[in-house]
């Protein structure tokens, strides 16, 4: 099956299932910069592979695939200091470095296929 749309993308899904995620463990944390700067960071790693998909090469694609990757990496740093910081729990914490890193991997694929 040929992917239509950026919507099909399986690293757009799952980077979207980690912002929805990530909005709701942080949702009631008060410390507004942090919050804002996870949040835009896996904002970051969708918009990336719409943008990147919508382009039309394979060349503008691959680029913001790893501009997308980059982004996995700092919310995943980010979610090592939340754990250190008191804002999740550890088993929160893993369950969403284990959703950073499930999209880091898809992304590495898709930028190998291409």
């Amino acid at each position: 099956m040929r992917i239509q749309k950026f919507e099909d993308v399986i690293a757009w899904q799952k980077a979207k299932s980690l912002t929805i995620g990530l909005r709701s463990t942080f949702a009631n944390t008060k410390d507004f910069t942090f919050k804002d700067q996870i949040f835009r960071a896996s904002l970051s790693i969708m918009n990336n592979v719409a943008e990147g998909f919508d382009r039309g090469t394979d060349k503008e694609l691959k680029h913001f695939l790893y501009v997308a990757r980059g982004s996995t990496a700092e919310v995943r740093s980010m979610l090592t200091l939340a754990a250190e910081l008191g804002y999740t729990s550890s088993e929160q914490q893993q369950k969403l470095i284990s959703l950073t890193e499930e999209v880091s991997k898809v992304l590495s694929g898709f930028i190998k296929r291409l």
